[in-house]
């Protein structure tokens, strides 16, 4: 994924958040806030990003977003309840339409058999609504893991919006 293409994305997420009248808040992990920095990187995306966190350590999950560390003790830090629990926090935290929670090993260390390297959980709760979650697993370097995460990312979002 390069960077121009992701900049694409992002234009389309920024486009379809101010038709709708959404705005965003994300908790971003692996990504290290690679999302935001992509939507803020369009002149006008103050209108659409309300804020984001970059909740890299558990310790930043529960104090930033309240991700109860039972959680991520009983499903690990890189699981599908804890992407839920960044888009609900983050929710819960700002006054956005839309929550994204990301979380995953980008590498080249932190793997396991269980949760190997490229493994990401993208989650994106709606306010007063549902939350969408999605597992992927991405292969390359560390960048292009990021990367693929981001716009998967995006796209999620793109998706939830267009559904209305």
């Amino acid at each position: 994924m390069t960077q121009p293409e992701l900049e694409e994305r992002a234009r389309r997420v920024l486009e379809a958040c101010r038709r709708a009248g959404v705005r965003l808040a994300l908790a971003e992990a692996s990504t290290g806030g690679l999302v935001s920095a992509c939507l803020t990187d369009i002149p006008g995306a103050s209108a659409v990003v309300e804020r984001g966190f970059v909740p890299y350590s558990n310790e930043a999950k529960t104090e930033q977003l309240g991700v109860p560390v039972e959680l991520m003790v009983a499903h690990g830090a890189v699981s599908e309840e804890v992407a839920r629990a960044l888009a609900e926090g983050a929710l819960a935290r700002s006054h956005a339409d839309l929550g994204l929670g990301e979380t995953g090993i980008a590498g080249p260390s932190g793997g396991s058999a269980a949760k190997p390297v490229g493994l990401v959980y993208l989650a994106v709760a709606r306010r007063g609504g549902t939350v969408l979650h999605e597992r992927h697993l991405f292969s390359g370097d560390r960048t292009e893991i990021r990367r693929a995460a981001a716009a998967r990312a995006l796209e999620l979002l793109l998706s939830v919006l267009e559904r209305g």
